[in-house]
């Protein structure tokens, strides 16, 4: 009578080794363990939009593949609210691809994804944003990230993407405290201001001038110009990358 439970004990403990991460230690060295050390942690949180028909299809795309291959990330909302969570908060999900924004190049393992259900061009809903600003509030919160460092998937890679879109609130967000928006009336930029600086600044990548200047436009202007190669900056943009690029610099240490 009691093989039959000693087998059930063993199937459930050789379960749990197979989910408990195995320690990696190099064997060119002497283990020799220290206390004071943590597990990587995000630092910065991107915003994506899926692009596809329905909820449905997008958790079956982000645990499986898409048509470059698998993708994943840590969370998905639905038009409803709903919010689905993919891959553990400490895990490095595959949903940034190749970008970067300030000094991080590698911005799967530096960075949590967030997928909205929605195709670009159409509004987000209520239910959406109200689910997404609560699940940034206990992100933030949670794992330590500073709130400004909330980004869009198109503003790492201006060349390849454009979500998520010219319709997505970024001004809801920052009334929530979310995300990098310029606070305050904004003012003229003094003569020998450049532009390109202060976006560097901000943290857009500049390899691609005008997708960058488009991305800005989606990001602060709502405004989507399309692949127009000739993107270049007005003098609203001028103020804006003025009060954003002081503001980035006062919260360097």
């Amino acid at each position: 009578m009691l093989r039959p439970a000693c087998y059930l004990l063993l199937l459930l403990l050789l379960s749990a080794c197979a989910h408990t991460p195995v320690p990696m230690h190099n064997p060119l060295a002497q283990w020799v363990p220290s206390p004071n050390a943590d597990a990587r942690r995000a630092v910065i949180i991107v915003l994506h939009a899926t692009e596809q028909h329905s909820v449905q299809q997008s958790l079956d795309t982000l645990r499986t593949a898409n048509s470059k291959g698998p993708v994943s990330a840590h969370y998905l909302i639905g038009k409803d609210g709903v919010t689905y969570q993919l891959v553990d908060d400490g895990a490095r999900a595959w949903h940034a691809g190749g970008g970067r924004w300030g000094t991080i190049t590698d911005l799967n393992s530096a960075s949590i994804g967030i997928e909205i259900d929605n195709a670009v061009g159409v509004a987000y809903t209520d239910a959406q944003i109200v689910a997404l600003l609560r699940l940034l509030d206990d992100l933030t919160t949670r794992l330590s990230i500073p709130k400004t460092q909330v980004i869009g998937h198109a503003d790492l890679a201006p060349t390849r993407k454009r979500d998520p879109g010219a319709l997505f609130p970024w001004q809801r967000l920052a009334d929530a405290g979310f995300g990098l928006w310029p606070q305050g009336g904004l003012q003229d930029p003094p003569a020998g201001f450049d532009p390109w600086l202060a976006m560097a600044a901000v943290g857009y990548p500049l390899a691609d001038r005008a997708a960058a200047v488009r991305a800005f436009h989606r990001h602060y202007r709502g405004r989507d110009d399309g692949e127009d190669p000739q993107a270049s900056f007005d003098a609203e943009d001028l103020r804006i990358l003025h009060a954003l690029s002081n503001q980035r610099l006062a919260m360097r240490p």
